[in-house]
């Protein structure tokens, strides 16, 4: 069971884990590419279970690594003091943010995948990519909820994704396992377990006011078999084309 969780990143889904983290009774290291000393207020914030530091010595320091940066940050990653780390990666592909990776347009590799490569000596498990920061936080609930919520995930490592199950678990979700990373797409932008489910009707907005939405907005259970069978129905399209969930 992991004792202390890793951020590297602390934008609105780190800052969303480490309060989930806290609360489960886990000690949480926050780091992000400015700095530790950015971080104070939100480490004063979260209590004496939190404090600060660079990417590299969270990566260290944790028993389990969550990575919540862009896709198009991936390789100031730090390699070498994730070596031998599960690593959870909450990123996605917006071609429109990252610009144009010809792999991914391409579909030879998913996101994950791409990082995977980065990380070869780590374990990559692709997690809480499919759902809003607000939502992680409003859907928790303890084991055996019947109004408890599922989140896919997807490795190449066993050990490693049993370790996310239950990091996933302590923090108030199910885990459905889409398979190896190669199969991650299934949870991807422009896929039908992508956001929508945890929203439900989302009105067609533009970034800004989704965001400020989804703040408003309680969410919606999605059990572990719903996620299981959306999962299910996807289809493979161009990552190029895939659109932030904002826009309509």
């Amino acid at each position: 069971m992991p004792g202390t969780l890793g951020l590297i990143g602390s934008g609105m889904i780190g800052t969303s884990l480490a309060r989930l983290a806290v609360a489960a009774g886990l000690e949480v290291i926050l780091s992000n590419s400015r700095g530790p000393q950015t971080l104070a207020a939100l480490v004063a914030g979260l209590g004496g279970r939190a404090r600060a530091a660079t990417p590299a010595q969270a990566a260290r320091a944790a028993d389990l690594v969550v990575a919540a940066i862009p896709l198009k940050s991936f390789a100031r990653l730090p390699a070498e003091a994730l070596a031998g780390r599960t690593v959870l990666d909450t990123a996605n592909y917006y071609p429109e943010r990252d610009g144009h990776l010809p792999e991914l347009d391409a579909g030879e590799l998913t996101s994950s995948a791409l990082l995977q490569r980065h990380l070869a000596r780590s374990h990559v498990v692709k997690a809480f990519n499919t759902i809003t920061p607000h939502q992680l936080r409003t859907l928790a609930r303890p084991s055996g909820a019947p109004d408890r919520s599922a989140l896919p995930i997807a490795g190449d490592d066993a050990g490693a994704k049993a370790a996310a199950t239950r990091l996933l678990d302590m923090l108030g979700f199910d885990a459905v396992d889409l398979g190896p990373l190669a199969e991650s797409w299934r949870s991807e932008p422009d896929t039908p377990v992508y956001v929508r489910p945890y929203l439900g009707d989302v009105p067609a907005m533009n970034v800004a006011d989704f965001l400020a939405w989804t703040s408003r907005t309680p969410g919606v259970a999605v059990p572990a078999a719903r996620v299981r069978e959306l999962a299910g129905t996807a289809v493979r399209r161009p990552a190029g084309a895939a659109r932030l969930p904002s826009e309509g």
